[in-house]
Order: C-alpha cells, then structure tokens, then sequence
C-alpha cells in the first residue's frame, strides 16, 4: 500500500513538472531530444519531462544602453558616444537556434557600428545630424541581428562628450557668433533710426512753420524738468538776417579787394 502510493505521488510530480504557464508576451521553444519540434502559444501548455525541453522567449520590446565608446571622428577629434538601442524578438526559434546570447550580440554589433559610423564623419556633422547618424547604425544593426530574428526598432544618439579643449573653443565661436549677431542688429537699429529722422528733417524742412513747431515743443518739455543749463533763445529769422549781412560783407570786402589791384 505505501509502495503504491509513493508511486502515486511520483506519477503526480512527472505530470505536474510538464505543465508550463506562457505569459502573453512569451513565446516558447521546444527542444525534443534536443531537436527543434515546435513554439508553443501564452497560456498553459504541457511539455513531456525529461525529453522535452521549452525555452521561453520575451518578445517585447526591449531596451539596451550603450555604453560610451572612444570615436576618433573623420577630422581627428577624441570623442565619447553613448546610445540606447530599441528591439525585439520576431523569431524566437532564430533567437535560440541560430544565436548563443542573441542580446550579447546585439549589444556588441551596435557598438562596432557606432564606432564605425562616427569615426567616418566629421564633428561637425556628428553635432548637426544625429539622426541620420542614429538611422545609418539602426541600418548597419538591423541587417545583421536579422540573422538572428531580432529586429532593431531604433537607435539613438545620447551623450557626445567633448574634450575640455575643444568645449572651450566652442564657447568661445558661440560667444564671438552672438556679439557678431548683437552687433549687426544694433547697425541696423541705427540705420532705421537714421533713415527715420532724415525722413522726419525733409517732412519739417518742407513744412513752413514746422521746424519752429517742434523747437518749441522741445523747450516746453526741457522746461518741466529740472536743471542747471541756461539756455539763450533767438529767433530762426535773426540768424538768417545775421548770415545774409555775412555773406553781404564778405561780399563787399571781395570787391574792394579786386578794386585795389
């Protein structure tokens, strides 16, 4: 009697160990006698022990840092690059069949290409185009780890690291590009100021009266405000008569010059 139910309970431990529980976003691969027989769908499926083997397979999208590299781009600059790469699993029998440590091997195929991509192009173009860098590595990536049933989703530049001495080159092109920028639209406030006065002077000039206006609108704001300065006042039609009595004395002065000789 014990003899029969110790074989029960043995029975009851084989069947159990074959029942597997697949979540939605696995996948698993069976192995019988170590031979690819089929993928079993998320949910509860029964595996015989012992000749049977599942290996399950996440097949959601997955993260994957990498870690800084040391790039020496196109025009000879020291620099550190680091990106995150986005994948996920479309095979999973080619993820375990064809490919020991398909994550590891992504890892390190996405580095070699980051490497290479950046150490063909200049500092300037890794600065400028970060993603037709990025798409250039997902291309290079992607057809390899299609090998494997991964497919590579995105790549993205993160962290380009300068050297110290061309960080502080670079502050000093931004700072000189912005007093550059500074001092072209201050010319060019001066020169609409200038062009809007001038217009103002021909307008008072034209306008009889008008230039008398506007220096007696002037003396009626500067005589509001406090202040040490006394100001002398003359008529516009006194120093015109002052100039004309100019010109006619020198004038005269010529021709008794000429009656002299």
């Amino acid at each position: 009697m014990g003899f029969i139910i110790f074989l029960v309970i043995v029975v009851a431990m084989f069947v159990l160990s074959g029942l597997k529980i697949i979540n939605q976003y696995e996948r698993g691969v069976v192995l019988t006698l170590g031979k690819f027989t089929g993928l079993r769908e998320p949910g509860l499926r029964v595996v015989v022990p012992i000749f049977q083997r599942m290996i399950r397979v996440d097949m959601r999208t997955t993260p994957m840092d990498i870690p800084k590299q040391e790039v020496i781009t196109g025009d000879n600059v020291t620099v550190g690059v680091d990106a995150v790469v986005h994948f996920r699993v479309i095979d999973a029998p080619k993820s375990v069949l064809e490919n020991a440590n398909f994550y590891a091997s992504t890892a390190q195929t996405a580095q070699a290409a980051l490497r290479d991509v950046a150490g063909q192009v200049d500092l300037d173009e890794l600065l400028s185009k970060r993603e037709e860098i990025s798409q250039q590595i997902k291309v290079i990536v992607d057809a390899e780890t299609d090998h494997w049933g991964v497919d590579i989703q995105s790549v993205k530049l993160q962290n380009i690291e300068l050297p110290s001495d061309m960080q502080r080159a670079m502050a000093k092109q931004a700072e000189a590009e912005r007093e550059r920028r500074a001092n072209v639209i201050n010319a060019d406030g001066e020169k609409m100021a200038s062009q809007t006065l001038a217009d103002a002077a021909k307008i008072l000039s034209a306008v009889p009266g008008a230039l008398n206006l506007r220096t007696l609108n002037s003396i009626e704001r500067i005589s509001t405000e406090p202040s040490q300065k006394t100001m002398f006042l003359f008529p516009v039609e006194l120093i015109d008569a002052m100039r004309g009595a100019s010109s006619v004395i020198k004038a005269e002065g010529a021709s008794e010059k000429s009656h002299k000789k």
